[in-house]
């Protein structure tokens, strides 16, 4: 049977089957597929669908939205939560699905990180999310003025589970740079993650991951720590910290 037969034998199917096989498979996929046929593209971009790959409790998260989330269809919606990150719990908190894969991120804004002489840990109530056994990381978004200064040496950065118990059963130590130091200079270690830019002109540094397993519940414990040379610092602008999936 020629390629040509095949396509037009699956496209006789009903189109509530068409949109079952489209529902399992991905957004990206979904999209390539409307692009194939007239019939294709009904079945591919039908609110049931994209209802599939929206979280299950996306109403939920809407209506902690800031301000009012328009959309005419599940698609639309997509795309609105990849595109337009909302803003919850008052601003606290800003939401957006990663658009490949429809997997949640988030980023804790600068007001709820707390910076008390850089010994205080940050915290965020963590929930079991819909999607299991997902290898989660913790960004720190931030810009750095010109006349920086006390930021170049290295700092200790970790992400912990913290379950209810007090056990801390997730997270390693890692050394990072806020700012690419100087070949030789005081305190400076070879072979440490350096930030990256962002397409949106901020810088990233990761701080560590978290492997998110099913029934995993408690606060997430994210830290950055400069506590060996002690320099006095200035320049630092922080946006938050962004909690997404590590591959994204």
């Amino acid at each position: 049977m020629s390629e040509e037969n095949e396509m037009s034998s699956f496209s006789i199917l009903p189109e509530d089957c068409m949109s079952y096989i489209f529902s399992i498979t991905s957004p990206k996929d979904a999209c390539i597929a409307s692009a194939v046929s007239m019939g294709f593209k009904s079945a591919a971009e039908s609110d049931f669908v994209w209802e599939q790959f929206l979280p299950s409790d996306y109403q939920d998260i809407i209506a902690r939205s800031v301000s009012p989330v328009v959309y005419s269809s599940k698609k639309e919606l997509y795309f609105r939560l990849c595109d337009s990150p909302l803003l919850l719990d008052g601003g606290k908190l800003s939401f957006r699905l990663s658009k490949s894969s429809g997997k949640r991120c988030f980023m804790l804004c600068a007001m709820e990180v707390s910076i008390i002489w850089a010994d205080t840990p940050w915290y965020w109530n963590w929930k079991t999310l819909t999607e299991s056994r997902l290898n989660y990381a913790a960004y720190l978004m931030y810009k750095i003025l010109e006349n920086s200064y006390g930021l170049d040496s290295p700092s200790e950065a970790s992400v912990k589970l913290v379950q209810q118990s007090m056990v801390q059963v997730e997270g390693e130590n890692n050394n990072v740079y806020l700012k690419e130091p100087t070949l030789g200079q005081e305190g400076w270690i070879e072979f440490v993650p350096m930030p990256e830019e962002r397409r949106d002109t901020w810088m990233e540094i990761e701080l560590g991951e978290y492997f998110n397993d099913e029934g995993d519940e408690g606060d997430i414990q994210m830290q950055l720590l400069e506590t060996e040379l002690l320099h006095w610092k200035h320049g630092l602008i922080i946006e938050g910290i962004e909690l997404r999936p590590k591959e994204d």
